[in-house]
Protein backbone atom coordinates (compact mmCIF):
# COMPACT_ATOMS: atom_id res chain seq x y z
CA UNK A 1 0.00 0.00 0.00
CA UNK A 2 2.56 2.45 0.78
CA UNK A 3 4.92 1.67 -2.53
CA UNK A 4 1.30 2.48 -4.50
CA UNK A 5 1.05 5.80 -2.52
CA UNK A 6 4.63 6.52 -3.54
CA UNK A 7 4.14 5.28 -7.21
CA UNK A 8 1.26 7.61 -6.96
CA UNK A 9 3.45 10.45 -5.60
CA UNK A 10 5.70 9.99 -8.50
CA UNK A 11 3.06 10.81 -11.09
CA UNK A 12 1.66 13.96 -9.32
CA UNK A 13 4.81 15.16 -8.99
CA UNK A 14 4.73 14.82 -12.66
CA UNK A 15 1.87 16.25 -13.31
CA UNK A 16 2.22 19.24 -11.24
CA UNK A 17 5.70 19.91 -13.33
CA UNK A 18 3.45 20.02 -16.80
CA UNK A 19 0.89 21.85 -15.06
CA UNK A 20 3.52 24.23 -14.24
CA UNK A 21 4.67 24.54 -17.65
CA UNK A 22 2.24 25.37 -19.15
CA UNK A 23 1.51 28.34 -17.07
CA UNK A 24 4.70 29.66 -17.69
CA UNK A 25 3.97 29.16 -21.24
CA UNK A 26 1.05 30.96 -20.96
CA UNK A 27 2.91 33.94 -19.49
CA UNK A 28 5.60 33.93 -21.70
CA UNK A 29 2.59 34.09 -24.58
CA UNK A 30 1.24 36.68 -22.85
CA UNK A 31 3.77 39.19 -22.39
CA UNK A 32 5.17 39.35 -25.78
CA UNK A 33 1.44 39.62 -26.66
CA UNK A 34 0.92 42.75 -24.18
CA UNK A 35 3.95 44.31 -26.25
CA UNK A 36 2.95 43.78 -29.22
CA UNK A 37 -0.63 45.61 -28.59
CA UNK A 38 0.60 47.57 -25.88
CA UNK A 39 -1.67 46.23 -23.10
CA UNK A 40 -0.16 47.14 -19.68
CA UNK A 41 -3.36 45.43 -18.74
CA UNK A 42 -2.23 42.38 -19.87
CA UNK A 43 1.45 43.15 -18.88
CA UNK A 44 0.06 43.53 -15.22
CA UNK A 45 -1.74 40.42 -15.30
CA UNK A 46 1.82 38.52 -16.59
CA UNK A 47 3.78 40.20 -13.28
CA UNK A 48 0.63 39.95 -10.91
CA UNK A 49 0.49 36.01 -12.01
CA UNK A 50 4.00 35.15 -11.35
CA UNK A 51 3.10 34.66 -7.63
CA UNK A 52 1.23 31.74 -8.81
CA UNK A 53 3.95 29.94 -10.41
CA UNK A 54 6.08 30.72 -7.55
CA UNK A 55 4.16 28.98 -5.55
CA UNK A 56 3.52 25.93 -7.49
CA UNK A 57 7.13 26.14 -7.60
CA UNK A 58 6.93 25.68 -4.00
CA UNK A 59 4.75 23.00 -4.02
CA UNK A 60 6.90 20.82 -6.34
CA UNK A 61 10.11 21.55 -4.29
CA UNK A 62 8.36 20.67 -0.63
CA UNK A 63 6.60 17.74 -2.75
CA UNK A 64 10.54 16.57 -3.69
CA UNK A 65 11.81 16.91 -0.30
CA UNK A 66 9.39 15.01 1.74
CA UNK A 67 9.90 12.30 -1.01
CA UNK A 68 13.74 12.09 -0.68
CA UNK A 69 13.30 12.51 3.39
CA UNK A 70 10.47 9.66 3.59
CA UNK A 71 11.36 7.18 0.38
CA UNK A 72 15.19 7.37 0.32
CA UNK A 73 14.68 6.69 -3.01
CA UNK A 74 17.52 5.17 -5.33
CA UNK A 75 18.86 5.13 -8.89
CA UNK A 76 15.89 5.96 -11.40
CA UNK A 77 13.51 7.78 -8.74
CA UNK A 78 15.95 9.79 -7.50
CA UNK A 79 16.85 11.02 -10.67
CA UNK A 80 13.34 11.41 -11.59
CA UNK A 81 12.86 13.26 -7.99
CA UNK A 82 15.95 15.70 -8.63
CA UNK A 83 15.15 16.01 -12.28
CA UNK A 84 11.86 17.82 -11.13
CA UNK A 85 13.39 20.13 -8.64
CA UNK A 86 15.68 20.81 -11.62
CA UNK A 87 12.97 21.97 -14.04
CA UNK A 88 11.22 23.30 -11.39
CA UNK A 89 14.15 25.74 -11.39
CA UNK A 90 14.51 26.98 -14.89
CA UNK A 91 10.74 26.76 -15.57
CA UNK A 92 10.66 29.51 -12.25
CA UNK A 93 13.18 31.66 -14.39
CA UNK A 94 11.54 31.44 -17.46
CA UNK A 95 8.45 32.83 -15.61
CA UNK A 96 10.55 35.49 -14.48
CA UNK A 97 11.75 36.44 -17.87
CA UNK A 98 8.34 36.80 -19.16
CA UNK A 99 7.59 39.62 -16.07
CA UNK A 100 10.81 41.22 -17.41
CA UNK A 101 9.08 41.34 -20.90
CA UNK A 102 5.41 42.74 -19.48
CA UNK A 103 7.75 45.08 -17.74
CA UNK A 104 8.93 46.15 -20.98
CA UNK A 105 5.42 46.57 -22.05
CA UNK A 106 4.93 48.90 -18.97
CA UNK A 107 8.25 50.77 -19.70
CA UNK A 108 6.89 52.06 -23.31
CA UNK A 109 3.72 52.09 -22.57
CA UNK A 110 2.00 55.24 -24.79
CA UNK A 111 5.06 54.96 -27.54
CA UNK A 112 4.29 53.65 -30.92
CA UNK A 113 6.62 50.70 -31.99
CA UNK A 114 9.56 52.18 -33.68
CA UNK A 115 8.94 48.92 -36.31
CA UNK A 116 6.17 46.43 -36.47
CA UNK A 117 7.26 43.36 -33.83
CA UNK A 118 7.92 40.66 -36.08
CA UNK A 119 10.92 38.24 -35.34
CA UNK A 120 10.02 39.13 -31.56
CA UNK A 121 6.96 37.19 -31.78
CA UNK A 122 8.02 34.45 -34.14
CA UNK A 123 11.16 34.19 -30.81
CA UNK A 124 8.25 33.49 -28.56
CA UNK A 125 6.66 31.15 -30.91
CA UNK A 126 9.00 28.95 -30.98
CA UNK A 127 10.73 29.07 -27.29
CA UNK A 128 6.66 27.54 -26.74
CA UNK A 129 7.06 24.60 -28.82
CA UNK A 130 10.88 23.94 -26.94
CA UNK A 131 9.08 24.54 -23.89
CA UNK A 132 5.90 22.08 -24.90
CA UNK A 133 8.56 19.44 -26.36
CA UNK A 134 11.30 19.52 -24.00
CA UNK A 135 8.18 18.85 -21.09
CA UNK A 136 6.71 16.58 -23.72
CA UNK A 137 9.63 14.30 -23.57
CA UNK A 138 10.00 14.42 -20.21
CA UNK A 139 5.84 13.24 -19.21
CA UNK A 140 6.40 10.00 -21.82
CA UNK A 141 10.05 10.06 -20.41
CA UNK A 142 11.53 10.23 -23.89
CA UNK A 143 15.23 11.29 -24.70
CA UNK A 144 15.07 11.20 -28.22
CA UNK A 145 12.61 13.97 -28.81
CA UNK A 146 15.06 16.64 -26.93
CA UNK A 147 17.84 16.90 -30.08
CA UNK A 148 15.32 18.70 -31.89
CA UNK A 149 16.17 21.25 -29.31
CA UNK A 150 19.38 22.47 -30.60
CA UNK A 151 18.29 23.68 -34.01
CA UNK A 152 14.96 25.41 -32.63
CA UNK A 153 17.58 27.40 -29.94
CA UNK A 154 19.90 27.93 -33.22
CA UNK A 155 16.73 29.71 -34.81
CA UNK A 156 15.98 31.56 -31.62
CA UNK A 157 19.66 32.83 -31.80
CA UNK A 158 19.44 33.70 -35.43
CA UNK A 159 16.26 35.50 -34.58
CA UNK A 160 17.71 37.59 -31.54
CA UNK A 161 21.04 38.74 -33.96
CA UNK A 162 18.40 39.91 -36.54
CA UNK A 163 16.31 41.96 -34.36
CA UNK A 164 20.14 43.69 -32.62
CA UNK A 165 20.59 44.52 -36.54
CA UNK A 166 17.54 46.00 -37.44
CA UNK A 167 17.33 48.22 -34.23
CA UNK A 168 21.11 49.14 -34.46
CA UNK A 169 20.21 50.66 -37.68
CA UNK A 170 17.62 52.44 -36.79
CA UNK A 171 19.44 53.59 -33.51
CA UNK A 172 22.46 54.85 -35.67
CA UNK A 173 19.63 56.30 -38.21
CA UNK A 174 17.33 57.81 -35.75
CA UNK A 175 18.69 58.81 -32.12
CA UNK A 176 14.94 59.18 -31.17
CA UNK A 177 14.29 55.52 -31.57
CA UNK A 178 17.65 54.38 -28.82
CA UNK A 179 15.24 54.39 -25.24
CA UNK A 180 12.86 52.05 -27.07
CA UNK A 181 14.85 49.90 -28.94
CA UNK A 182 16.92 49.30 -26.51
CA UNK A 183 13.92 47.91 -24.27
CA UNK A 184 13.49 46.08 -27.69
CA UNK A 185 17.01 44.82 -27.18
CA UNK A 186 16.45 43.58 -23.97
CA UNK A 187 13.31 40.99 -25.03
CA UNK A 188 15.14 39.75 -27.78
CA UNK A 189 17.65 38.97 -25.26
CA UNK A 190 15.12 37.43 -22.55
CA UNK A 191 13.06 35.34 -25.48
CA UNK A 192 17.31 33.66 -26.07
CA UNK A 193 17.19 33.06 -22.16
CA UNK A 194 14.13 31.58 -22.29
CA UNK A 195 15.19 29.24 -25.05
CA UNK A 196 18.50 28.33 -22.91
CA UNK A 197 16.13 27.37 -20.02
CA UNK A 198 13.91 25.39 -22.31
CA UNK A 199 16.95 23.24 -23.26
CA UNK A 200 18.15 22.72 -20.25
CA UNK A 201 15.04 20.94 -19.26
CA UNK A 202 15.87 18.58 -22.56
CA UNK A 203 19.13 18.03 -20.77
CA UNK A 204 17.58 17.48 -17.63
CA UNK A 205 15.05 15.00 -19.06
CA UNK A 206 18.05 13.36 -20.99
CA UNK A 207 19.64 12.69 -17.72
CA UNK A 208 16.66 11.58 -16.11
CA UNK A 209 15.92 8.21 -18.29
CA UNK A 210 19.87 7.69 -19.38
CA UNK A 211 21.36 8.59 -16.18
CA UNK A 212 23.55 10.80 -18.81
CA UNK A 213 24.63 13.72 -19.05
CA UNK A 214 24.07 15.35 -22.75
CA UNK A 215 24.93 18.98 -23.78
CA UNK A 216 22.38 20.51 -25.79
CA UNK A 217 23.39 24.40 -25.83
CA UNK A 218 26.43 24.09 -28.34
Amino acid sequence: MARKSYSEQLVKLKEDVLKMGAMVEEAICLAVKSLKEGDVELAQQVVDGDDAIDDFTVRIEDCCITLLALQQPMARDLRVITTAIKITTDLERMADLAVDIAKVTQRISGQPLIKPLIDIPRMMEITQKMTRISLDAYVKEDPEMVHCLIDYEHEVDALSDQVFRELSLLMVDDPHTIKQAAQLLLVARFLERIAAHATNVGESTYYMVKGERTELNL
